[in-house]
């Protein structure tokens, strides 16, 4: 048998050594995975932007700077420990607890509510989807300017209730050391309570038709149909809903500020009207610095916390 130039015998380990697969994958990992750096402009202005001037932030936090002076002490942890011996501050650390848990708790309660209101077979679920989502698309320093009229002494609330006389039950809102810092929750609740909604509605859609005919066909009444099979299926948009509500509380600023002012007196100062005051007003922009410092790690301990136990329950849920 002649053998032209281009042909060779088959050597016996070809036939016996697998083929290799190694290039076949990182030819398809290449073409399926993006280079990082297509990332990289993205990082460095989020860095410039944001972590440069943060840890700034946070030298300064040890510090007696004043915000104009180019001459400062370090001071250590003087303003941390001067922050556990104020007492605003302590009390503005448990109002912004308090309102953070009060505006998660009703708002994505009232949410659900709506949710599964409008979910139903109602010929006007459209307009009032559209009419109790509006609220939450207003500015939150205008509405928060709408309601300190509203809610003012001779506001429309008030006239409201004399009206249909109910003057026992009129009362100074924003004034009172006693309902203002629930005057501000119901404020926020009223505002972003349709924007709950409409995440729990998504959710609501994405749950099979079938499993609650089914279920309906066992026997199971319309409360054991919630609890039981559509409940489990709302655990993302439970964990959406939670994570921005507790966060969103936790920094609550503009309707406070706009509402009260952190008063009457510091009834409903929270740590982001202190930092405003401490910075802008008595010039102690070292130790609102450290307030801000505190309130970066409540956000990201209570956050962090939160997502892990929603997760799991997630994941059980599934």
């Amino acid at each position: 048998m002649i053998l032209a130039q281009h042909e060779h015998l088959p050597d016996h380990d070809d036939h016996d050594r697998a083929p290799d697969a190694n290039p076949v994958v990182r030819v398809r990992r290449a073409r399926t995975t993006p280079p990082w750096w297509f990332a990289l402009p993205a990082l460095l202005l989020f860095a410039f932007v944001v972590l440069v001037p943060s840890a700034r932030g946070v030298h300064y936090a040890f510090t007696d700077w004043d915000g104009l002076d180019p001459d400062f002490s370090f001071v250590g942890l003087d303003n941390f420990s001067t922050m556990l011996r104020d007492a605003d501050a302590m009390q503005a650390i448990g109002h912004t607890l308090l309102i953070a848990v009060s505006i998660t708790v009703i708002q994505n309660a009232l949410g659900l509510l709506l949710a599964l209101g409008v979910n139903s077979a109602l010929k006007s679920r459209n307009v009032l989807r559209v009419f109790l989502f509006a609220p939450a698309v207003i500015t939150p320093i205008v509405t928060a300017y709408l309601w300190r009229n509203l809610l003012g002494p001779d506001g429309a609330v008030n006239g409201l209730l004399g009206a249909v006389g109910l003057d026992g039950l009129r009362q100074d809102w924003l004034g009172s050391p006693r309902l203002a810092l629930w005057a501000v929750v119901g404020v926020v609740v009223w505002q972003f309570a349709g924007y709950s909604m409409v995440i729990f509605l998504a959710g609501l859609q994405s749950v099979p038709k079938e499993i609650h005919e089914a279920a309906a066909i066992d026997g199971a009444g319309p409360v054991r149909r919630f609890w039981s099979v559509t409940r489990p299926l709302l655990a993302p948009a439970l964990t959406i809903n939670l994570m921005l509500s507790i966060i969103g509380g936790i920094k609550l600023f503009d309707q406070v500020y706009a509402l009260t002012g952190g008063g009457p007196g510091h009834a409903t100062d929270t740590i982001s009207t202190l930092i405003y005051k401490d910075a802008f007003t008595l010039g102690e922009f070292g130790y609102s610095i450290a307030l801000a410092v505190v309130l970066t790690i409540i956000v990201a301990v209570v956050s962090t916390g939160q997502y892990l136990v929603l997760a799991r329950n997630e994941r059980a849920a599934s």
